[in-house]
């Protein structure tokens, strides 16, 4: 960046050097030669050419030189200047002088200092982890010692985007914090499809526990309707209350093949349905995530011949997952816990579905 500079003010040296030795009969041809090369240059672009900073003050320098002859500037400037319009060499010039009376004043320009960043951290982290309001935030500050104004401490929420304590407030019962407040009483179910060797579309209907991340096949089907929907859940209730899970809650999407009778059959049972907004994905989550598991770990790794092989897979994958298989989200445990009847015994290897995942235990 340095050196382009400096090299091109080398090369005018050299150019003004050898112009002025030069006699004048010579210096006029080679004038004509360059405004006829400027002409040709002028024609075949659409765009005038880049210059640098060193070659703008050099045309403004210049342009300001003739500014002192007696004829109009803008007469002069479309004698000879073809790559550019005068007024954009004039543009130049203005620019260089008002940078020169354009800095920045040394002195206090006065205001309140800012905040303190371990204050402001501070701040943010009270509202996040309590939703307090100004005042109550403004009391708590105080009694750690912190002097900030009420003023201020608006000022900090509005930079950072933190809505007002009410709208906060609105905002505690979205379903992230549905889900995480309530996860240990859900269970969540869906569908998902799984294709053959035919071609023939499966569908996989399974409950899962939020809070444990145990999950139930409750069947699979080719034509899933709303009776054969029903009775699934009915059979996975006889069999769900021997778990012994909390359930008070089950989150499902709003697919057809929902009715009022799967709703009413958990409903007799204590359990509130819980429909997910339109079109949110995100909202059933846990499911959602364990739909991509069985898919990554599993099913993408083989071809499903037909409704029993498929069902096959996942009975062997459910009991890998559920009795073998860590999660991050409950502090790597198993839905299931197992329990290590001896630490120092030696590590075995198991394989589940013919060797396509591998399972590690110790040996009683």
């Amino acid at each position: 960046m340095f050196w382009h500079p400096l090299h091109q003010l080398l090369v005018f040296l050299l150019d003004i050097v050898r112009i002025v030795r030069q006699p004048l009969d010579q210096k006029d041809l080679e004038i004509l030669f360059l405004r006829q090369q400027l002409a040709v240059a002028r024609r075949r672009q659409k765009r005038a050419p880049t210059l640098s900073r060193f070659e703008k003050l050099l045309f403004a320098a210049l342009v300001a030189q003739l500014k002192q002859a007696a004829k109009p500037v803008r007469e002069q400037l479309s004698n000879f200047l073809l790559l550019f319009q005068p007024d954009t060499v004039l543009r130049w010039h203005r620019d260089l002088v008002r940078k020169k009376w354009t800095y920045s004043s040394p002195r206090n320009r006065g205001g309140r200092p800012r905040t303190d960043a371990e204050v402001e951290a501070l701040i943010l982290r009270l509202v996040r982890e309590n939703g307090w309001g100004g005042g109550k935030l403004h009391g708590e500050l105080k009694k750690l010692g912190v002097t900030v104004g009420e003023t201020t401490l608006r000022d900090i929420l509005c930079r950072h985007n933190v809505p007002p304590a009410p709208e906060r407030q609105r905002r505690a019962t979205s379903w992230r914090t549905f889900l995480i407040h309530y996860h240990c009483q859900l269970l969540a179910c869906d569908f998902f499809t799984v294709e053959t060797l035919r071609l023939q579309t499966l569908y996989v209907f399974f409950f899962m526990e939020v809070g444990t991340r145990r999950v139930h096949l409750a069947g699979i089907t080719a034509h899933p309707t709303s009776a054969w929907v029903n009775q699934q859940a009915r059979n996975f209730l006889w069999q769900f209350e021997e778990s012994g899970y909390p359930a008070r809650y089950l989150i499902r999407d709003r697919d057809s093949k929902y009715t009022h009778v799967f709703n009413a059959i958990f409903e007799t049972e204590g359990i509130e349905v819980i429909k997910t907004p339109v079109r949110a994905p995100k909202a059933n989550a846990f499911a959602e995530r364990w739909i991509r598991s069985v898919r990554e770990e599993c099913l993408d790794r083989l071809i499903v011949l037909d409704q029993r092989h498929l069902h096959y897979v996942l009975t062997e994958y459910l009991d890998y997952y559920n009795c073998g298989r860590p999660h991050q989200g409950i502090e790597q445990r198993t839905p299931i816990p197992l329990p290590i009847s001896n630490p120092q015994g030696q590590i075995e290897r198991r394989d589940i579905l013919h060797g396509l995942i591998h399972d590690y235990r110790r040996v009683a």
